[in-house]
């Protein structure tokens, strides 16, 4: 290899050649033998009809972050990856694919076959993301990787089915649930997205079979009025305490109902008068389940009509809608229609409008298993971060339903239910039973349905390690550390995880929770194929590294946050490895290259004489490395990050390498080899705290330097007390360092070029003075001073001088060294008179009433605001004339 890196940094040259060298040498392989503490998190599985998203960027890259540094950190970390079948998702996918390439149904096809195409193409489409996850540098145990339908997983999901079953936690049973008419199947509550929307309520009259005027009910769904059964009314409420007990009619379609008493309805809301429908609602279901109500179904499984609709059969839930809300106004059945805001549910995946539907489902009885996935929270077992989210957590437990998990799919695992076709048994078992236990008949057929995604992703954490079985893999890595999740998803996936962990573990299936939030463009939206704002991580990869996209991620965001990205940021972010490649090239550039490399070697010695700078450029690591550490144990990785950006940006690159440039160039070759050997170990610890954030230019840069015998991703994470602590260092350089700033500062005030020497005067008391003294080299060097006068008082100040003030210290620049006075009066008099001319120009528009009568008042207003600030520039430049002009006069007659 070259001694030096190359001069342009271009992270395509090697970000795929490092990642190969670590793949290749088992740098990311967990050993189970180790004597090490493990250190464990579990990938959430990317759907295997997915492409890298800017979301998964930011996951990935959290993970990957927590890993590698706790693999620095001495831990034998394993972060375990895998992907998800995502039955919907796939098998949408899939139908699509057959209907446009081969013109047939999945239907047409058969599930026998379906099911092989669906596996071809996970065979095809399946590695593509992992492939991404390698480009973004995600450091997993390949290994051990992992897919939701493997035989492994397969065999955890049967045994968690049957052990529920078993103990009474499963059933099969007729209760409403929400079915999407798109995607064909059911949706448990937490894949259905609730939002306000525009709607309406149908004032609808159901007049007495007595003949009398009966009652009024308000309904957002009046197509279900085929399905009704009975109007409740409140037992409290007066305005209907007559008609409990009597009928009304069905209008037009003259069915009798009864009027019944429940304490359902809301005698606030509407007309108090609630319809009830038990197949459409799940509130009307359990009402209608107290009263012991028939639950008949008007709407088939694709939203169009059945036949207890009537003359509306076969319509469209809205097109049925829309004639039946006519026929009712023209019979004089509706009363009014009201506009409202009504809440909507969606389906997660295709976003048609779910419809609440009685069907005989599987279901997991939740009251029994959600109370040890509280208590561990509440005790702490599971901790969030933010700790904020534990509340929704919270309280999506303790207000949790019944979770129906069966879906009508072919893609999925098979729901472990078996039927006799000759007496109709069931049995649940881990295998298909040769003969019915009851009858002897062998003619067994398993259940059609297909579980619910979550159902099997409920179980990752162990499932992956090997469970059912007791492998070694599980007893050393579970339960998991983190878990690292965007909060859309707790409701689907962290509370089924710790419940589903304590139902078969016994314990928790994690320590901690770091929630983070979304990724939005720039102004705040979310990104979307429908907003055209989505960003390719791929291609930023491709045009800006990995490294730069990492950092922008890890460190522009706060645990629970959304980030936003803006191109602003990568740039930065872009800059930032700029800078650190071309420092560190300057670094190798000035090694001795025929010298001792292990004294540039990870942990060598510091040489025994140390300068002011060199003292304090390590106290800065030092810090860095106590802040950063606290940082990262308390998961704040963005304020760890901005710490090293800092330590390297603005300390070892801006005043570190530049402070030592005079010793580099010097005749001292002692002193030289010093300097490199700081300059080196200053790099080394740097790069090992930036690894985690930016792994590829790190370890790219690490193995140019002398003595690098392993790679920086099996370094250890740096130790503080490994570093010279010398606070009194850094007090004196950050005094020099503030002087310097202040000269600059007047220097740029004065517009002074930066070649040009200065005298600069420094007031303080006596005990400061000696201080900067110590430091008055670095003072020359960088504040390009001359000379440096030490006073006590002012009275030695001259008049004519530019100011700046730091701590305990007044710095005064004679304006003689600043400015040139001939040519500054010819450029403030040439300002003066531009200035001036924009003055009276704008004096005469704002005169102008057809201009200020006619023009908006925003513009009149910013054209005065104009105004304002040119006659403010003006008399800052005629104060600053007059003072160049008096210092020329004196001139004049001290020649003569």
């Amino acid at each position: 290899m070259d001694k030096n890196l190359p001069k342009t940094y271009a992270p395509k040259e090697f970000e795929d050649r490092i990642y190969q060298t670590w793949e290749d040498s088992g740098a990311f392989h967990a050993d189970v033998n180790s004597e090490k503490t493990p250190y464990t998190i579990v990938m959430p599985p990317p759907n295997i009809t997915g492409q890298l998203h800017m979301g998964h960027a930011l996951d990935h890259t959290i993970q990957d972050v927590l890993t590698r540094w706790k693999r620095m950190a001495g831990f034998d970390a394993l972060w375990l990856p895998g992907t998800d079948h995502a039955s919907i998702a796939t098998e949408v996918r899939v139908a699509d694919k057959l209907r446009v390439e081969e013109g047939i149904t999945k239907e047409e096809l058969g599930r026998e076959e379906f099911l092989k195409r669906a596996w071809a193409w996970k065979e095809t489409y399946g590695g593509k993301i992992t492939e991404q996850c390698r480009k973004l540098g995600d450091s997993c145990d390949w290994k051990r990787e992992r897919f939701t339908m493997d035989e492994g997983c397969n065999r955890a999901v049967t045994e968690f089915f049957v052990q529920l079953y078993e103990k009474g936690m499963i059933y099969k049973g007729n209760r409403i649930i929400n079915w999407c008419p798109s995607c064909g199947t059911s949706l448990s509550d937490a894949e259905v997205e609730h939002d306000d929307k525009k709607g309406k309520y149908y004032y609808i009259r159901y007049p007495g079979s007595d003949g009398g005027p009966g009652l009024v009910v308000a309904t957002s769904r009046p197509e279900t009025m085929f399905g009704d059964v009975a109007v409740a009314v409140n037992p409290d409420d007066a305005r209907y305490r007559d008609l409990i007990g009597k009928t009304v009619i069905l209008p037009l379609i003259d069915r009798e109902i009864p009027v019944i008493a429940d304490p359902y309805p809301d005698m606030e809301k509407g007309t108090g008068a609630v319809k009830i429908t038990p197949a459409h609602d799940p509130n009307d279901f359990e009402v209608g389940c107290r009263h012991d109500l028939p639950s008949p179904s008007c709407i088939e499984e694709d939203a169009t009509m059945n036949d207890l609709a009537g003359k509306y059969s076969g319509l469209d839930r809205y097109a049925c809608r829309k004639a039946w809300i006519a026929d009712l106004d023209a019979a004089g059945f509706l009363e009014k229609i009201e506009e409202m805001v009504i809440p909507i549910g969606e389906c997660y995946r295709c976003h048609d409008v779910v419809e609440p539907m009685l069907s005989e489902q599987w279901f997991v009885h939740m009251d029994e298993l959600a109370k040890p996935a509280i208590a561990a929270v509440e005790k702490g077992e599971v901790r969030f971060v933010p700790a904020r989210f534990e509340k929704i957590y919270l309280h999506w437990l303790e207000e949790i339903r019944d979770w129906c998990i069966s879906r009508q799919l072919w893609w999925g695992h098979r729901i472990p239910a078996y039927y006799c076709q000759d007496c109709g048994e069931m049995t649940v078992a881990r295998k298909q039973p040769d003969v019915c236990p009851a009858c002897r008949s062998s003619q067994i057929v398993q259940d059609e349905d297909v579980l619910d995604t979550w159902f099997s992703s409920a179980l990752w954490t162990f499932s992956t390690l090997g469970w059912p079985e007791r492998t070694e893999d599980l007893a050393r890595y579970h339960p998991t550390d983190v878990l690292v999740t965007g909060y859309d998803i707790i409701f689907f996936w962290v509370v089924r995880m710790v419940f589903s962990a304590y139902a078969m573990m016994d314990e928790e299936p994690f320590r901690y929770v770091y929630v983070h939030g979304l990724v939005r463009d720039g102004d705040g939206r979310k990104m979307s194929k429908s907003l055209g704002n989505g960003v390719d991580p791929l291609e930023i990869i491709d045009q800006y590294g990995a490294d730069a996209l990492r950092f922008m991620l890890s460190t522009g965001i706060s645990p629970g946050n959304d980030l936003r990205f803006t191109m602003d940021r990568l740039e930065s972010c872009r800059n930032f490895a700029n800078k650190l490649w071309n420092a560190s090239r300057f670094v190798i550039m000035n090694l001795n290259e025929g010298g001792d490399s292990t004294l540039y070697a990870p942990g060598a010695p510091l040489p025994d004489e140390l300068t002011l700078a060199d003292r304090w450029i390590l106290d800065r690591i030092r810090q860095a490395v106590i802040e950063a550490t606290a940082n990262m144990e308390k998961f704040e990785l963005a304020l760890a990050g901005q710490k090293v950006y800092e330590l390297i940006w603005n300390e070892y690159c801006d005043w570190y390498i530049e402070l030592v440039k005079t010793r580099l160039y010097g005749d001292d070759e002692a002193d030289k080899e010093r300097v490199r050997r700081i300059l080196v170990r200053g790099l080394r610890e740097m790069l090992s705290l930036l690894h985690p954030f930016m792994p590829f230019i790190t370890e790219e840069i690490w193995s140019h330097l002398p003595g690098s015998d392993m790679l920086l991703i099996r370094a250890a994470w740096p130790k503080a007390e490994a570093l010279p602590a010398d606070p009194a260092a850094t007090r004196q350089m950050e005094l020099a360092m503030d002087i310097i700033r202040s000269i600059r500062n007047i220097r740029a005030e004065a517009e002074a070029q930066p070649s040009q020497k200065l005298r600069v005067l420094l007031v303080a008391e006596t005990a400061v003075l000696n201080n900067i003294r110590l430091c008055e080299t670095h003072i020359r060097d960088l504040g390009n001073v001359v000379d440096i006068h030490y006073l006590n008082d002012k009275t030695e100040v001259p008049e004519a001088v530019m100011t700046g003030v730091v701590d305990q210290v007044e710095i005064f620049v004679p304006l003689d060294d600043l400015i040139d006075f001939k040519a500054e009066a010819v450029r403030l008099e040439k300002e003066s008179g531009r200035l001036s001319g924009e003055i009276n120009r704008l004096g005469i528009k704002l005169a102008n009433t057809a201009f200020t009568s006619k023009a908006p008042a925003a513009v009149v207003q910013a054209e005065r605001d104009k105004l304002d600030k040119y006659q403010e520039m003006l008399d800052k430049v005629a104060e600053r004339l007059l003072l160049v002009r008096q210092k020329l006069e004196n001139e004049t007659r001290s020649d003569i």
